[in-house]
């Protein structure tokens, strides 16, 4: 993707997240991106478009990631699920615009390419779930063996409900400037405890 393509891609991202996919019009977009909306048109095609292709984009970067660490061979079943949901977390608190949109899509159902994005992005982290869990109770640093999905169920429940309620807890204890490194850090532990106890892990020494 060239960098006018991203420029376009990241306002867009910033404006849906803000005002809603139907409350942004693509001369807003253009505007923001300082483009004419000739040039969004001639990259994207349609405002429809424009959204498919920030959903691609976003779940690729997800994916590469989480599939490098899955044929790596350093490192066991549950490290290597750590370093995913921890990357997983990274991204949703950087990426904080996109996960608005996608937990929007997610409710309104109205796009049929982004839900199909969405349910292939799940089914593929199911089967990474799978491979995992299977792996650890393989090689026995896992005693209980969860339901992939409800694992999955759990840590995206957790993880968006404390990213969307950060900046109440914030002003509700009076965070300072350092509260939110240190909320997302209590966060993945937090995660990982819960992993430890559902998959029973136990490290081998």
């Amino acid at each position: 993707m060239s960098e006018k393509e991203e420029n376009i891609l990241f306002h867009a991202e910033r404006l849906f997240a803000e005002n809603g996919f139907n409350g942004t019009s693509t001369r807003e977009i253009a505007a923001a991106a300082h483009v004419n909306i000739s040039m969004l048109s001639y990259y994207f095609g349609s405002k429809d478009n424009l959204l498919e292709k920030i959903f691609e984009f976003r779940m690729k970067e997800r994916l590469d990631y989480a599939y490098q660490v899955l044929e790596s061979k350093e490192g066991n079943s549950f490290e290597k699920l750590i370093l995913i949901v921890d990357r997983y977390i990274e991204r949703v608190d950087q990426h904080r615009n996109f996960h608005r949109i996608f937990q929007r899509e997610l409710l309104t159902q109205k796009n049929e390419q982004t839900l199909g994005y969405l349910r292939e992005n799940k089914k593929m982290f199911l089967q990474m779930y799978e491979r995992l869990i299977e792996g650890g109770c393989e090689s026995g640093i896992f005693t209980k063996k969860p339901h992939p999905a409800l694992l999955q169920s759990t840590v995206a429940g957790t993880l968006f409900n404390s990213i969307s309620s950060l900046t109440l807890y914030k002003e509700y204890y009076g965070g300072d400037d350092t509260f939110d490194d240190q909320y997302i850090t209590q966060l993945k532990d937090h995660i990982k405890n819960i992993l430890t106890y559902l998959l029973g892990y136990e490290q081998v020494s």
